[in-house]
């Protein structure tokens, strides 16, 4: 997933526009005419961002670059969401990364963490299946052990995509599988191996020590290994996502972030503090259910689809 695919910019800009349109009636009723900014306009734009989830301190830095630009001058919503785009662009550019499992090692080990329901499973079938498209060898190893819907949905998924599967009974040690799966992923030549994990932070802990354990066992084939943990983030329960990236970064290391459903909030704002807040980078986003509906994440792209302007313009 090097390259957005074609038509994808309509698609987030499409995916997201609840946010956007949200956002657009903020701005509207903030700016209803050409007029200058003043101090109150400025407070009322900075509240705006806060509640649309860019968080405080992304929204007082967006706030303060206004003021310096624009402060006095005449301002209509076209100039508001132009400005807006480039601020917030500007925030997330640092934070943009790139997911190329071809480019790397073989076999090529990506871990998937995040809490169940957050789009974990899906996310893994999507790429299992840019990456079978592209000629891959692919294994796909069902690491949720404990919930059997998990595993039969990673089945379908692996199927879908004509790639490997590999599996063990129901509370199984998952450590034991994602051992076995490296194991004849290095004997059989796969290029990716791609392992579901469990995500039950009823017992935050005990997840915790597992996903530890399973980290230890594939270093003991690999000692570079995993080549990425991708946390996925659900963006539809909005800033509780900045407390997963907490718990998941603090303690397992993530090499990068996923962030899903952004065609289902009309908060797709998040991602900024949660990008802000990670020491990750953003790597792939989610706007909608199917293969392609899963791509690389582009700032400038992301930032101009957020406030409602074409790409490009």
């Amino acid at each position: 997933m090097t390259e957005p695919k074609r038509g994808w910019f309509q698609k987030l800009t499409a995916g997201l526009s609840r946010s956007s349109k949200q956002m657009g009636e903020q701005i509207t009723s903030v700016f209803v005419a050409k007029a200058p900014l003043d101090q109150a306009k400025l407070d009322e734009l900075e509240e705006m961002l806060i509640e649309a989830d860019l968080g405080p301190s992304s929204a007082a830095r967006i706030t303060a670059r206004f003021s310096a630009e624009k402060f006095g001058k005449d301002v209509d919503e076209a100039d508001i969401k132009a400005a807006l785009a480039a601020a917030i662009g500007d925030e997330l550019s640092l934070r943009q990364g790139t997911f190329d499992p071809l480019s790397g090692p073989k076999p090529y080990i990506v871990l998937f963490i995040g809490v169940n329901g957050s789009g974990k499973t899906t996310t893994l079938g999507k790429i299992a299946a840019d990456l079978t498209g592209r000629g891959a060898k692919v294994l796909v190893v069902a690491g949720d052990t404990f919930r059997a819907a998990a595993v039969e949905q990673l089945k379908v998924w692996a199927e879908r995509a004509g790639a490997d599967f590999m599996s063990r009974p129901i509370n199984s040690d998952a450590a034991g599988l994602a051992f076995d799966a490296v194991e004849r992923a290095k004997a059989q030549n796969y290029d990716v191996v791609l392992i579901d994990t469990a995500g039950r932070l009823q017992n935050k802990q005990g997840l915790m020590d597992e996903l530890l354990k399973v980290i230890r066992v594939v270093k003991k084939l690999d000692p570079d290994a995993p080549h990425e943990t991708l946390l996925v983030l659900d963006a539809t329960v909005g800033r509780n996502a900045l407390a997963q990236e907490n718990i998941f970064g603090n303690q397992i290391g993530v090499s990068g972030i996923v962030m899903t459903k952004l065609d289902g909030t009309a908060r797709g704002g998040v991602l900024v503090p949660v990008a802000q807040a990670s020491d990750s980078p953003i790597k792939l986003v989610g706007v909608g259910e199917g293969v392609d509906d899963l791509q690389p994440f582009d700032a400038r792209a992301f930032a101009r689809s957020l406030v409602g302007l074409e790409q490009g313009v």
